[in-house]
């Protein structure tokens, strides 16, 4: 079996699983941000953007004020529609979801 390259990056814990095990999980990658920090996360591609985002924050940022205050991310462009499906807003095995502050803030 292959992996992906996103599953040899930097992250410090084991990869979380998100919904239910399937024979087609996609391997990949959430990177929060605010938190300086990403997950490897194991998920169904069938398991929606925002179920993915959700248990990023849960996990690198439990402190967030609410989910709707972030975004989504894939290959720079946001995804607009978080209750499609992975593979419906095209993320494959290895892909790296970037999760931001709606509202850019300046460093302090």
């Amino acid at each position: 079996m292959t992996t992906a390259f996103v599953t040899g990056l930097r992250a410090p814990r084991d990869a979380v699983l998100v919904g239910e095990r399937t024979a087609e999980m996609l391997h990949i990658r959430a990177q929060v941000l605010e938190a300086w920090d990403a997950i490897r996360i194991d998920v169904s591609p069938s398991e929606t953007v925002r179920a993915v985002k959700i248990r990023a924050l849960e996990e690198l940022y439990p402190e967030a004020p609410s989910a709707e205050d972030f975004v989504v991310k894939l290959h720079g462009f946001e995804i607009l529609d978080e209750s499609v499906s992975l593979a419906g807003a095209g993320v494959k095995n290895g892909s790296i979801l970037l999760i931001a502050d709606r509202r850019r803030r300046p460093v302090s």
